[in-house]
């Protein structure tokens, strides 16, 4: 079966590397928060560190929205650690601070949807998980791509806005913008002021 946004993320579990430090890790362990769980191909390629060392770059951003962020790949936990030990000018990952978990069974990749089969690697996949454990976003580029952290946060912040409110947001809607309640009446008033 499918994921599918609004329904149940499928459970984790496994191996994943924490720094300079191994732990186990589940998706039960961050009940009550949002959760990014983004897939990546493999250790010690190319675009990989950019999206990887940005998201660490943002960490702080993602902490404050209540979120924890998870990089996964089919590599081991042993490859993790030494990429992550290897310096930014060499293309590794300088010290990553949020976990990395190992998908050696590939099993994780595959109840995502997001795993290349033949190619035993991962799409480049991201799930935003609400702190229910619901899907509410999914998003899947090929390999050559990166991801935006930005794009990243404003989901996050429109969920959220979402959830607390009661409104719909409109597109483009960042945080500080105006939302809308969910009738005919309000989305008419919102695209007559932005639409003139």
């Amino acid at each position: 079966m499918a994921i599918q946004v609004g329904s149940p993320a499928p459970d984790f579990a496994g191996e994943a590397c924490v720094g300079d430090d191994f732990k186990n890790i589940k998706l039960e362990d961050f009940n009550g928060k949002w959760v990014v769980l983004f897939f990546y191909p493999l250790d010690f390629t190319f675009v990989c560190p950019t999206e990887i060392v940005a998201f660490n770059d943002a960490l702080g951003e993602f902490e404050n929205l209540n979120t924890q962020v998870i990089g996964c790949s089919v590599d081991s936990k042993f490859s993790h650690l030494a990429w992550n030990k290897t310096s930014l000018d060499k293309g590794g990952l300088g010290g990553v601070k949020y976990p990395l978990l190992a998908d050696l069974t590939k099993n994780i990749s595959r109840d995502y949807g997001v795993l290349l089969e033949k190619a035993g690697v991962a799409l480049r996949g991201l799930f935003l998980i609400d702190p229910d454990g619901v899907l509410q976003y999914q998003t899947v580029n090929n390999l050559s791509v990166g991801r935006s952290v930005k794009e990243t946060l404003r989901i996050i912040k429109a969920f959220q806005w979402s959830m607390q409110h009661g409104d719909v947001c409109p597109a483009n809607w960042d945080e500080g913008q105006e939302a809308m309640k969910p009738t005919s009446e309000s989305t008419g008033a919102y695209l007559a002021k932005t639409h003139k």
